[in-house]
């Protein structure tokens, strides 16, 4: 298993704990972003600066992910292709997506967008907090030691 991080929106906190769970399980993460984002030097993070533009990042992981990669992103659309393609989705919250799950979610994004779009003003999501980051941690330390 890989670890591909949806970086351009991935808070630089979740990023640390996959920086270490990466060194302590020796773990591959790749980094992609459309901008230039920092990595520490480490054999097994790397990073991927990809062209500007509308799902450049989201497009290079889909094509370049396998079954079974795990996947860190808060991108809805993201987390449904990857799970089509059945690797596993963890959002920086610490929601697992999978295939039981991932449509739920979708429709209730797709909600949540039709709402928005006919002026009302549904607010976005709440500050990342302390809880969501343990949620994530654990989350992430049970897949990895799943993999073992």
């Amino acid at each position: 298993m890989q670890i591909w991080v949806d970086a351009d929106a991935c808070p630089n906190v979740i990023k640390e704990i996959l920086f270490r769970a990466a060194n302590r399980t020796k773990t591959n993460v790749i980094l992609v972003a459309n901008q230039a984002i920092f990595a520490p030097p480490s054999s097994v993070i790397k990073k991927v600066q990809v062209l500007a533009g509308f799902d450049m990042a989201d497009n290079y992981i889909v094509q370049h992910m396998e079954s079974g990669d795990l996947v860190i992103t808060a991108d809805m659309l993201l987390a449904d292709t990857i799970v089509s393609k059945e690797g596993i989705v963890l959002n920086p919250r610490g929601k697992l997506y999978n295939k039981n799950n991932i449509k739920e979610h979708l429709s209730m994004r797709n909600f949540s967008e039709e709402l928005r779009s006919s002026g009302m003003n549904i607010g976005g999501p709440t500050k990342l907090g302390k809880k969501e980051v343990q949620t994530f941690a654990n989350c992430l330390d049970q897949l990895l030691a799943s993999q073992k």
